[in-house]
């Protein structure tokens, strides 16, 4: 991805701010992410006891906290915020149903050290995506990336617990206020730049308080968790490894490589900062060791959550510190079962309020990217038609994907896979005329 010249980014990728500052835009990260749904699901499927449940949920918040820090400390070294992968959630469960939690860890951690390889020593991952993925592609992926998000948050508003006309109310207050100050950001001096700073957590606020007034709110979870719980290795038996189980990992891995490569290229977008080969290939093994410490103590495989990147936009907030703060925070919520069950307790129509916006944003960053490329028959094509499929996807009936093999049903699971895989075909098989390559070489040198 090319580094562009504009951006609304406030404080950048490498500045430095105080503590005390960090540790409430960092915060902003943690309260807005729903980390926690993607291990409830899991623990629901394999038919999990309360206690092992809630200890799985916690060794998620570590895992998402050690894996954080890894792929932005070391690994990209953009503000990449790591969290349990939605893709996998059906091999898991069916691993695990059919072998045994064991058999979910000794799935999880070859794939890991795999996809870890790539990256380094092996160094094949930057070379790929360099040459498959120009930015007609990278600005097509992060506009699919967004709009497959965006059914998911308005889902989660409809189908959360409560009266849909409440939770629609409390979402259109949370995304309400996230726009306004938003707005006030960019039309105040010094007053505006804090509300946009703090925006996140002053929707989070106004809508947890919104949602108050109807019920929606239920702390007793809070009261019946523990104060500090300390992880182990392999909490659930130790890893049993079975080969099928292993390929079918291995095949997930690469759907939530391909998956996280789009968050990166919103990450890229928005901050401005290039996707070299070395720091492709880092955030490749970044990836790799995130899943592996993760399959360690239990937790699920990770990867960059686009809805944290998208916040990047909407705040103007890109420092690498300020998300190595946001890491530090997870991992002390992942020892301190209370204060992450808190989190958990905050209602569903409030966050994704919030999704939604932030869902906006990372589509018109998108745009930003094919914004000056001629769009022409065949770019209207590889621009349109990956729209179309993650689209179809997205509304595909559920049932549909029981009928199909287990591989298809982990790629069709995920709108984003789709899509991106269309959209590099696409532009691999659709030849180009000499004039448009010119350009596009051009584009690339510049």
């Amino acid at each position: 991805m090319e580094k562009k010249s504009e951006s609304s980014i406030i404080i950048g990728v490498d500045d430095k701010v105080s503590y005390p500052k960090a540790f409430v835009l960092g915060l902003q990260h943690v309260l807005a992410m729903d980390l926690y749904i993607a291990p409830i699901i899991i623990a629901g499927l394999l038919s999990l006891s309360a206690q092992n449940t809630s200890f799985f949920v916690q060794m998620c918040f570590l895992a998402t906290g050690l894996a954080t820090l890894i792929q932005t400390g070391a690994g990209i070294k953009l503000p990449v915020v790591q969290g349990p992968s939605y893709v996998p959630i059906g091999a898991i469960a069916a691993i695990g149903s059919k072998l045994g939690l064991g058999a979910i860890a000794g799935s999880l951690i070859p794939g890991a050290i795999i996809i870890t390889l790539l990256g380094y020593p092996l160094k094949i991952f930057a070379k790929a995506v360099r040459k498959i993925i120009p930015p007609l592609v990278g600005g097509t992926v992060i506009i699919i990336v967004g709009i497959s998000l965006m059914p998911t948050g308005l889902n989660n508003i409809f189908l959360a617990e409560g009266n849909i006309g409440d939770n629609v109310i409390v979402a259109s207050v949370s995304a309400g206020v996230l726009v306004v100050c938003m707005l006030l950001g960019r039309r105040l001096a010094k007053l505006g730049t804090f509300f946009r700073l703090v925006s996140v957590i002053v929707a989070i606020i106004v809508g947890t308080i919104t949602a108050s007034f109807f019920g929606s709110i239920d702390f007793s979870p809070v009261k019946e968790a523990s104060w500090f719980s300390l992880p182990s290795f392999f909490p659930f038996g130790k890893p049993v490894f079975d080969m099928n189980a292993i390929i079918t990992m291995i095949l997930v891995y690469l759907i939530i490589l391909m998956e996280t490569t789009g968050t990166w290229f919103v990450v890229s977008s928005i901050t401005g900062e290039e996707l070299d080969e070395p720091r492709l290939n880092r955030a490749s093994a970044g990836e790799g060791l995130g899943c592996f410490v993760g399959s360690l103590f239990g937790s699920t495989p990770m990867t960059g959550y686009s809805s944290n990147a998208g916040l990047l936009a909407i705040t103007g907030v890109a420092s690498r510190m300020v998300v190595i703060v946001s890491g530090l925070i997870l991992v002390f919520l992942g020892l301190i079962p209370k204060l992450s069950t808190a989190i958990t307790c905050i209602p569903e129509p409030v966050i994704n309020g919030i999704f939604g916006i932030v869902c906006v944003a990372i589509v018109t960053n998108g745009m930003k990217v094919i914004q000056p490329i001629h769009i022409d028959d065949r770019n209207m094509i590889i621009i349109g038609v990956p729209i179309l499929m993650t689209t179809a996807v997205t509304v595909l009936p559920k049932e549909v994907l029981s009928t199909v093999p287990d591989w298809a049903n982990y790629i069709l699971s995920s709108g984003i896979t789709v899509g991106a895989l269309a959209t590099v075909i696409l532009n691999l098989l659709i030849p180009s005329t000499k004039k448009e390559a010119e350009t596009e070489n051009v584009k690339e040198a510049l």
